[in-house]
């Protein structure tokens, strides 16, 4: 019925993607490689990265409110709440170490119970047991971040590690994917 192509047919741009796909393939991967060798650095890498998220969302909140409307005090709050969060984080670098694990911690109960979900609702299909082991996998992982969380070394440790591993089948993905591309 309908001709859908993921890629454009032109060889040339094909292969600079490629190229570039292959290279930040390289470049994640080794940033993977890295942040596994050395989790507390990785850990402190990711804090500062979401805290200067955080101030960067502040500043970009307060700048909109102030062209858009000056009396909206939700806007300045928002504002005064993200700025004050990235610098506090920034100054206790702890403090954000220890958000980081809880945000993962909740992720992973909450991918653990929607994956369970799913594999009750596909008893009887094919696979259908995998949801289930990737969902005991993610509170088991999720149980690991809560019962650390006290431990400031344990919660770098497991970030570093964890930001480790996507880091590196991020870069893999986009490795193959580049080496793919080229060869089309």
């Amino acid at each position: 019925m309908w001709n859908y192509t993921m890629f454009p047919k032109e060889k040339d741009l094909l292969n600079k993607l490629g190229k570039y796909s292959t290279i930040a393939g390289i470049v994640l991967s080794l940033l993977g490689i890295g942040a596994f060798i050395y989790p507390a650095y990785a850990s402190l890498v990711t804090v500062a990265f979401v805290a200067w998220m955080m101030i960067f969302g502040g500043l970009t909140t307060g700048y909109f409110t102030f062209i858009s409307n000056k009396e909206d005090w939700l806007g300045w709050l928002k504002t005064i709440i993200l700025i004050g969060t990235g610098l506090f984080i920034l100054l206790d670098p702890a403090l954000g170490i220890a958000t980081v694990g809880i945000l993962f911690a909740i992720y992973f109960f909450l991918d653990g119970f929607t994956g369970i979900a799913i594999g009750s609702s596909m008893q009887g299909n094919n696979g259908w047991w995998l949801w289930y082991l990737n969902g005991f996998i993610s509170i088991v992982l999720a149980m690991v971040f809560l019962f650390s969380w006290n431990s400031l070394s344990q919660e770098a440790w497991l970030i570093g590690i964890y930001v480790g591993i996507s880091l590196f089948f991020d870069g893999l993905t986009l490795l193959f994917m580049g080496r793919n591309l080229k060869n089309l």
